[in-house]
């Protein structure tokens, strides 16, 4: 879907630094004199941060799907979609995303282990054609990850999964990453000052594009 503005996304897992990279990539683009308007996920409307809410939220006695999961994100996604990104987008203005669809692949495709099958039909019903222009990947080891997450205080109900679920997810990103041209992976694991030198590095040279 071609749009006068470009839509980016930054994904990772938790503790990866993902809200430092939304700073850099942000001040950066809108240097180069583009309007940066920011969304995250799921939330980035009223209806959305309801869900995400609702997503979050440690229900006690009531177990939370995996189904019901999946379907609230896309929900989520799908009133961000045509509410605020698209609408950006076609005004010429640059959205930079806090997540999008990747997540969706890799915490509910690879923590989940949902079927590629039925996430695609959901993407398929609500994005249809939409993707990111650009995707930024920080990649972390999980257990550093979670580490760093639990430094900012309390976890939400994704946040306390076992390791195994985003070590699952964390493959399921790297692959992800893999098989997309227009995604760049950064490594986390290195000082901060390196982090932010790659992200810089690799939105000048999309915008050099």
């Amino acid at each position: 879907m071609q749009t006068p503005g470009k839509f980016i996304v930054i994904e990772g897992l938790e503790g990866a630094g993902k809200s430092s990279a939304v700073t850099i990539l942000s001040d950066t683009i809108q240097s180069a004199g583009h309007t940066v308007v920011n969304t995250r996920e799921p939330g980035g409307t009223a209806m959305a941060e309801a869900i995400r809410d609702v997503v979050k939220h440690d229900w006690k006695d009531e177990k939370v799907t995996v189904e019901a999961e999946l379907l609230l994100m896309y929900a989520a996604r799908a009133q961000l979609v045509q509410n605020v990104i698209l609408p950006n987008l076609q005004q010429g203005n640059w959205v930079l995303g806090d997540r999008h669809d990747m997540s969706s692949q890799a915490y509910q495709g690879g923590g989940r282990q949902i079927e590629q099958s039925m996430i695609e039909s959901l993407r398929n019903i609500t994005l249809k054609n939409f993707r990111a222009d650009f995707t930024l990947y920080l990649d972390v080891e999980p257990k550093e990850g979670l580490k760093r997450a639990k430094g900012r205080g309390e976890l939400d109900r994704i946040e306390l999964e076992d390791l195994g679920f985003f070590e699952r997810t964390r493959e399921r990103y790297l692959l992800l990453a893999q098989q997309d041209p227009n995604c760049v992976v950064i490594d986390t694991m290195q000082s901060m000052q390196g982090v932010h030198d790659d992200v810089a590095s690799a939105i000048k040279q999309f915008l050099e594009c």
